[in-house]
């Protein structure tokens, strides 16, 4: 259970993020992808506190699949610099982490 990761991004708008979850699950580099409703953050950037509407993303993969699934969204992400956050799943069904498992396997 301990290879399980829950990662963390977020897109602009609806469009891209449905684009980088399909482009997630089709590489293999994601099991699944929820693209959440709108949320607003608010954040410094530059010196300069920000407002921005954005689409959460949770993407389930595992820590080998990690730096391929890093690269795959900083090189389709609009943004200068990306969230992109890795949490270890400690506890879940195991059949749904062996699916995670599966299928970001790069045998599959």
């Amino acid at each position: 259970m301990a290879d399980t990761l829950l990662v963390l991004t977020n897109l602009p708008d609806r469009d891209s993020a449905d684009a980088m979850a399909a482009a997630l699950i089709e590489a293999r580099l994601a099991a699944c992808v929820n693209v959440l409703a709108p949320c607003t953050s608010v954040y410094r950037w530059q010196g300069a506190v920000e407002t921005a509407t954005e689409v959460p993303l949770l993407i389930k993969t595992t820590a080998g699949r990690y730096p391929a699934l890093e690269a795959a969204i900083r090189a389709r992400h609009p943004y200068e610099l990306p969230e992109i956050v890795a949490v270890p799943v400690v506890l879940g069904l195991p059949a749904y982490l062996d699916w995670v498992a599966r299928e970001v396997a790069t045998d599959a």
